[in-house]
């Protein structure tokens, strides 16, 4: 209770306001009605006012509780009421002489008076109240006659909180007057009171003062006149919560001919009050007040009298009851069945909402249309929507995916975003092939290597050992393809391997090959093409066989060979590696056979297979513009097997086969796996390295073909705007565009190359793999940007520079090519750039000298250097570096900075100035300063 209040503590202990607040007035604390008390004041106050009414209540007249008079349950009590109920319905006129001395004389000298007659604990009736009944009124909790002013009083006036009585009260009452709980007397009280007046505390005239306790004509708490006051006083005819004049008060009783608390602010003195209340002259004569009240409708006179007010029947005051009563029930209907209907609705809203809850999948980029559209709901709505969040847009305006979630989700929509589908791989996507339908296919060889390695001229000689060199007429067929016949078993040779054409089928995702030869020169070793042919298998995935030529000339080396390809993971068979060592000689023809058994041997373990019973598929090798046949394609079937007639498409490209030709120069009508071929049919070239496929019809592949039309064009447009580069490489990972990171190393020495090759794929990371697709030494060259334009790779190069021809085509390519000198640099900027801050580079930069020259004290400031500034110029931004002979004293900003008086950001050379340091005043004469900034370094 530590926060109970004045006039909660008063309502409780049936008292005053006034009477707590007079009890602690003492103290140095001032208190008010809406004070609040603590545990002690409360305790102070319970034992003050609380036991005394206790002792009173002993006696047998004992009241029944001031609240609830008519439950009470003392039988004794109710047998007393049985007397005074009879003349109480006869008796109507209380003004006669007789009646007027007998009360008198009860007040006067109650030990002469019956207590059966006028006081009983359940307050007796007179004019036919039930518990509480005094003169002309009925008080249940709050009535009177003329008045009726506190909880539990009547009469002309009322007397304690529970008592009530004819014209007196329980304790002690008298006629016209009603004193306090132990003070009664006739025109006086036990308490300085006289006359018409009664005093317990502050009362006067026809005044009232009790705690809870009304008098004739005035209330309680200081009031006069026609003025009633309970806890909160109100005087003349209006009263905010108590009543005066001719109205009866409760604890929000009604004022002589106002009303408030209910909100009939400005009535007049007949009007219905409260609630629980009634005033004017229908209370007087009701026989019971159940805390209704009725008033009549008529003007309230001035001139009349008091008695005045019993002309009143009682037969209209119980029709008014019943009235009252079944109004009161019909708006206790309507309020319940208001109340009753609110909180139904609401779960049912809950669960509209819960039904409303859409999913919607999301691009990456939408219009406010469109989105609107998904929602279903009108386009407007979401402009106002982000109108009012400070964004002004309009339906056509596009917004990423973040943004529309944020607003889907406002709108109980959930988002998830959309799976890109790459179409053209959707396309090319084909089935697992049956395990009973394959069968062994001829592996698909190609030849690599460094120029004049002897490339050439080993292909010539497997020619001439295994091939017809010449067909009819003496033509040698170059259709960039050809199969060799070793023992029965075929073998596919690519004529075309170039690094180009490679790189190229390599994008499009197909292995064009199956084995890699990778001839090396047994006299010159490994070489700069001989790196990049090994890189360029290793991201083909296909085995490589080392075919070490030259192997007759007196300078070979096939040991240096193999020791220079262990630095590139190709490790002999001898030497404790998978890679197979061939020793070749394309002059004397030697180890050729073996070459051949070797690439059959690899194919064997591999388990080279493929299934001819269904629709082609295979790559295109090489294609060009024929004059007399039109589009030419050579092209090399990897499944199926391909018919004279098939209608086919490659890329965006599309045709029906008119003929096919071998590699020998014959017209053939099929072609089966790993199989070269030229066909003419297509309406135009294809390019190298697209999928050529067969379709049902030409339509379908028409179809196809104009798909990688449009695709093509939108990857082009992504191709374009994606390109790697390390500025905006975490944003491309966070994105999700990024998975590896592919990176191309040139250096001008080999230990630079390796070194960062290690340092970089240690800083791969959950998010993005660090690849180093190829190192080499020297200059960066074209074929190294066509590389990193194919793997989407970044070129890193130390002390080397790109030629001219790399420099235009990294440019066109649109590839991200950065020179280092130092190694760390490019290690750091790898590392920050795949943790999405790729800061710039700052370095100090002097910007003038300042000499001191002298200094001056300041309360508040500490000590000023007075300077002149001997070279450049002092800013306000400006680091600044405190030498004293050849110790630095203080390195840190300018606190100020004035010319004279004035504050200024800059002084120039030959200037006088003043210069305080932001937390140092350790300064002297002669104190050299130096002022530096931090420029950006352009990278």
């Amino acid at each position: 209770m530590a926060n109970m209040r004045v006039h909660e503590l008063a309502k409780e202990l049936n008292i005053t306001s006034k009477d707590i607040t007079d009890m602690l007035s003492n103290s140095e604390k001032t208190y008010k009605p809406v004070s609040g008390l603590t545990d002690a004041e409360i305790s102070s106050v319970r034992k003050k006012f609380a036991p005394a009414p206790k002792v009173e209540n002993k006696p047998a007249a004992q009241p029944a509780k001031q609240s609830q008079p008519v439950k009470n349950d003392n039988r004794d009590n109710r047998q007393q009421n049985q007397a005074p109920k009879q003349p109480q319905q006869g008796t109507q006129n209380k003004s006669g002489n007789a009646d007027d001395k007998k009360h008198i004389s009860q007040v006067y000298f109650p030990q002469n008076s019956s207590r059966d007659k006028n006081s009983r604990r359940d307050n007796n009736n007179r004019d036919g109240q039930r518990d509480n009944n005094g003169g002309y009124r009925n008080n249940d909790r709050n009535n009177g006659g003329y008045r009726n002013n506190d909880r539990g009083n009547n009469g002309y006036r009322n007397n304690d909180r529970n008592n009530n009585g004819g014209y007196g009260n329980r304790d002690n009452n008298g006629g016209y007057r009603n004193n306090d709980r132990n003070n009664n007397g006739g025109y006086g009280n036990r308490d300085n009171n006289g006359g018409y007046r009664n005093n317990d505390r502050n009362n006067g005239g026809y005044r009232n003062n009790d705690r809870n306790n009304n008098g004739g004509y005035g209330n309680r708490d200081n009031n006069g006149g026609y003025r009633n006051n309970d806890r909160n006083n109100n005087g003349g005819y209006g009263n905010r919560d108590n009543n005066g004049g001719y109205r009866n008060n409760d604890r929000n009783n009604n004022g002589g001919f106002r009303n408030d608390r209910n909100g009939q602010s400005g009535n007049g003195g007949f009007r219905k009050d409260n609630d629980q209340n009634r005033g004017g002259f229908n209370g007087g004569q009701r026989r019971n007040n159940d805390r209704r009240d009725s008033a009549p409708k008529e003007e309230f006179d001035f001139s009349a009298k008091p008695d005045s007010r019993r002309h009143d029947s009682r037969i209209d005051s119980k029709k008014n009851d019943r009235k009252r009563d079944n109004e009161a029930k019909e708006n206790l209907k309507f309020a319940n069945s208001r109340f009753d209907k609110k909180p139904m609705t609401k779960p049912e809203k809950k669960e509209k909402e819960e039904e409303t809850i859409k999913q919607l999948v999301l691009p990456d980029t939408l219009t406010i249309k469109e989105l609107a559209d998904k929602m279903k709901v009108a386009p407007a709505a979401l402009v106002k929507k982000l109108f009012l969040q400070g964004k002004v847009v309009t339906i056509n305006e596009e917004i990423d995916y973040d943004a529309a979630e944020e607003i889907a989700l406002e709108f109980n929509c959930i988002c998830e975003h959309e799976e890109k589908v790459d179409v053209i791989a959707e396309l090319l996507k084909e089935d697992e092939e049956p395990e009973d339908k394959l069968v062994p296919r001829p592996p698909v060889v190609c030849v690599m290597g460094h120029v004049d390695h002897g490339k050439t001229s080993l292909l010539d000689a497997i020619r001439e050992t295994h091939v017809t060199a010449k067909e009819s007429g003496g033509i040698t067929q170059k259709i960039g393809a050809y199969q060799v016949n070793v023992n029965g078993n075929l073998i596919t040779f690519l004529d075309t391997p170039g690094h180009e054409a490679f790189t190229a089928m390599r994008m499009r995702g197909a292995q064009a090959t199956d084995i890699a030869i990778l001839v090396v020169a047994a006299d010159d070793g490994v070489m700069p093409q001989t790196i990049e042919a090994i890189n360029h298998a290793k991201a083909a995935g296909v085995e490589i066989i080392v075919a070490v030529n030259k192997i007759d000339k007196p300078n070979a080396n096939i040991e240096k060979v193999k020791q220079e390809l262990t630095e590139y993971g190709l490790i002999a068979e001898d030497w404790g590696g998978s890679t197979t060592f061939v020793p070749v000689s394309a002059h004397t023809k030697q180890g050729i056979d073996e070459l051949l058994d070797m690439i059959l041997l690899t194919a064997e373990v591999n388990e080279l297979k493929a299934n001819p019973d269904r629709k082609a598929r295979g790559i295109v090798i090489e294609a060009e513009l024929d004059k007399g046949r039109g589009p030419v394609a050579s092209i090399l079937v990897q499944k199926g097997t391909l018919h004279v007639g098939d209608a086919v498409s490659a890329g965006s490209c599309y045709g029906k086969i008119r003929a096919m030709i071998d590699d020998k120069g014959n017209r053939v009508k099929v072609a089966g796996p790993s199989t070269p071929v030229e066909i003419l049919g297509l309406n135009d070239v294809p390019n190298a390295g697209e999928i050529i496929m067969a379709a049902d019809s030409e339509k379908e592949a028409r179809s196809i073909a104009e798909t990688f039309i449009s695709e093509g064009r939108k990857k082009l447009l992504d191709d374009t705007k994606h390109k790697v580069s390390l500025d905006a490489l975490f944003e491309q990972i966070q994105a999700g565009n990024m998975k590896e990171l592919n990176i191309i190393i040139k250096a001008d020495v080999q230990g630079s190359v390796e070194a960062v090759k290690s340092s970089l794929v240690r800083l791969s990371n959950e998010e993005v793999v660090v690849k180093v697709i190829h190192g080499g030494v020297g200059n960066v060259n074209e074929s190294d940007v066509v590389l990193a334009s194919a793997s989407n790779a970044i070129i890193i190069a130390f002390n080397v520079k790109p030629d001219n021809q790399a420099r235009i085509v990294a440019e066109r390519e649109k590839v991200d090519l950065r020179l280092y000198s130092v190694i760390y640099n490019a290690i750091e900027d790898v590392e920050a750039a795949l943790k999405g801050m790729l800061e710039p580079i700052y370095e100090e930069k002097i910007i003038g000298h300042a000499r001191i020259m002298q200094i001056f004290k300041a309360s508040g400031v500490g000590n000023i250097a007075g300077c002149i500034v001997e070279e450049g110029r002092i800013t306000r931004d400006s680091v600044v570096r405190i030498t004293r002979g050849s110790e630095k004293v203080y390195e840190g900003p300018i606190a100020s900075l004035k010319h004279f008086k004035d504050e200024v950001k800059e002084i120039k050379a030959g200037t006088e100035c003043g210069m305080v340091f932001e937390k140092f005043n350790d300064i002297q004469p002669e104190d050299m300063i130096e002022a530096h900034i931090m420029v950006e370094v352009p990278r």
